[in-house]
């Protein structure tokens, strides 16, 4: 199966119990095939909880939830060891981050050590637990929930936290359609979702990505977005090579996604305001992706 046709299986299937933006779903499985991880903002009730676990199921793969709380340890997203009555040696009980997807909810109302302890995991792959790494489940996916930083109780992502999701997205309110089959769907209308592959498609697709063309002028182009962040009078600091990499990939996983083995600019625009918003640091009390999107404008694209 080609990534272009896996992508529309998995749209399918989700689609059978998350109701929202065609383009959401798309952005988000563009991710998965990029290795990247999601930073959903938005209020409660709007299907995050339902995104995440039918993208679970449809690629055959574990689901974890996690709330964050005040009192979360890393340990409790580790796993830890223990000893077990009855034998000699320590056992190593596995926490929630041994999964394929893991949802972790309100992330900014976790401690700032337990929220290291995750962005630690997405970026390496892997956890340490008394010394010893061991390595996560692959694909391995974060859908990470952040409420508004002027809601009680949150601890807000230090900007070189937030570096670590790929893109960052707002389900927002569903239309009036969806809502309404909402009312008339079951309640747990996520169990409907079908498992239609397993991770090793996954991972084949996102091997894939490797082999989409992106021409010398579109990389020019993002190159140029990048360097007139740095210099941005209403920015402290622009986009990192880090995030202009990311950018790159998640393009060509986008590409992908849309059955093409290039990138067009459109996908490259479609991308930058989810991919680099979060990466930069404003001087006032504005969101980096109106700055960004300003920045998509003023710089033509080619073609």
């Amino acid at each position: 199966m080609s990534a272009a046709s896996l992508a529309a299986t998995l749209r399918a299937s989700i689609a059978q119990s998350w109701r929202g933006s065609d383009h959401t779903l798309e952005l988000v499985i563009a991710a998965v095939f990029a290795g990247g991880h999601v930073l959903l903002e938005d209020v409660p009730g709007v299907g995050k909880t339902t995104l995440a676990s039918s993208l679970a199921r449809a690629i055959g793969g574990r689901f974890m939830r996690v709330q964050g709380t005040a009192d979360l340890l890393p340990g409790d997203l580790t796993g830890m060891v223990v000893l077990v009555p009855g034998q000699v040696e320590p056992a190593f009980h596995p926490g929630p981050l041994f999964a394929n997807v893991v949802l972790a909810d309100e992330v900014n109302r976790a401690p700032p050590r337990t929220q290291s302890a995750l962005l630690e995991a997405m970026a390496e792959g892997s956890v340490t637990v008394d010394g010893v790494t061991r390595q996560l489940p692959q694909p391995f996916l974060v859908i990470a929930t952040q409420n508004p930083h002027d809601h009680h109780g949150t601890y807000a992502l230090p900007e070189s936290q937030l570096d670590r999701f790929l893109i960052r997205l707002s389900l927002g309110y569903p239309t009036r359609d969806d809502e309404r089959a909402i009312l008339r769907a079951s309640p747990k209308r996520a169990s409907t979702a079908e498992s239609v592959t397993d991770a090793s498609h996954v991972l084949d697709a996102a091997r894939e990505v490797d082999a989409v063309r992106v021409a010398d002028a579109i990389e020019d182009w993002m190159l140029s977005v990048a360097a007139a962040s740095r210099v941005h009078p209403r920015l402290l600091r622009g986009v990192s090579p880090r995030g202009t990499a990311a950018w790159h990939r998640v393009a060509r996983a986008l590409a992908l996604v849309r059955g093409r083995a290039f990138v067009i600019p459109e996908d490259v625009r479609d991308l930058g305001v989810v991919v680099l918003g979060h990466r930069v640091v404003t001087r006032a009390s504005e969101d980096g992706a109106d700055v960004i999107a300003a920045l998509l404008r003023e710089h033509a694209s080619p073609g």
